[in-house]
């Protein structure tokens, strides 16, 4: 009886805290065991940042939470789903035939692709959960999540809270347009020098509407030399956006926004070469990919 106390403890420390709690629930998106779990790890620290489900080549992948395809491609040759959850989260697939793309609205469980091989012996699923700039383990969002036993004493790391998934607006993307220039160091086409891209470039037709995928606050409304005339949203959490090089702006300043709002219109204001939108992300100040 001595020894099975301090097991029963251990137990009900390693379970983890309701997803709902959270407003957050995943569904697996294979039925498979776990072959590779998480690394709860630093962000510039080597380790596992998602977990290994076990399937069979084939096998149909399901998206874990509802929302929109974010991306359905390969990346590095690795067949790739991206679904946006409209809360600032995503979660991602590997490697996967995919059944649906960038754009298309999916319910939890709907199919996104089939399994392939490549990723483990055998054939496995690589499953991730991210807001493009931390991870989290989507196993502990499940809507039953597994036991996980803890030394004694001690207890599992604290989960992020996730607000529950929702379709957002324009596949969680300001607009649609054509993507011309990623975050990252590049040569600036005005100023000739090399510099970090502090956003993604989406080119569209001057005039086209810009809306905030996500709701926040407006912070900024103005007119910048270099960046021309922006907007800034604060999302709350430490996160943030910016739309820069705008020909009109339609809010105002401390205005609240909802996702899918129209905020301006796209233009070539500031030092810009034609008509397209600079889209900025900042988390904790520090600015960031807003694609991720």
């Amino acid at each position: 009886m001595r020894l099975l106390l301090p097991m029963v403890v251990v137990l009900l420390l390693a379970i983890p805290a309701p997803a709902g709690a959270a407003g957050f629930e995943l569904v697996a998106p294979i039925p498979g065991p776990a072959v590779r779990g998480y690394d709860d790890v630093g962000r510039f620290a080597a380790g596992h940042r998602g977990v290994d489900l076990g399937g069979s080549t084939g096998d149909p992948v399901r998206a874990a939470a509802a929302g929109r395809v974010l991306f359905a491609g390969n990346v590095a040759g690795r067949g790739t789903v991206s679904v946006d959850h409209g809360n600032g989260w995503r979660t991602t697939y590997q490697p996967v035939l995919a059944t649906v793309g960038a754009g298309d609205v999916v319910e939890a469980g709907d199919a996104i692709g089939s399994l392939l091989a490549g990723h483990c012996a055998g054939a496995c699923l690589h499953w991730g959960l991210t807001d493009g700039e931390t991870y989290a383990n989507p196993l502990a969002f499940l809507r039953l999540p597994p036991v996980r036993l803890v030394p004694a004493g001690s207890a599992p790391p604290p989960l992020p809270r996730i607000a529950a998934a929702t379709v957002g607006a324009l596949d969680g993307l300001p607009l649609r347009g054509r993507l011309t220039s990623r975050f990252g160091p590049r040569l600036h086409p005005v100023l000739g020098v090399f510099r970090l891209h502090d956003g993604v470039d989406l080119a569209a037709p001057c005039g086209t509407p810009v809306v905030v995928p996500n709701g926040g606050t407006v912070t900024r409304v103005d007119h910048h030399p270099a960046y021309g005339r922006r907007v800034v949203v604060d999302h709350g959490g430490g996160r943030a956006t910016g739309y820069t090089h705008l020909q009109q702006a339609h809010v105002r300043r401390g205005q609240v926004v909802a996702g899918g709002d129209r905020i301006g219109t796209v233009g070539s204001s500031g030092l810009s070469t034609g008509c397209h939108l600079h889209w900025m992300a900042w988390r904790d100040g520090a600015v960031v990919d807003p694609m991720g």
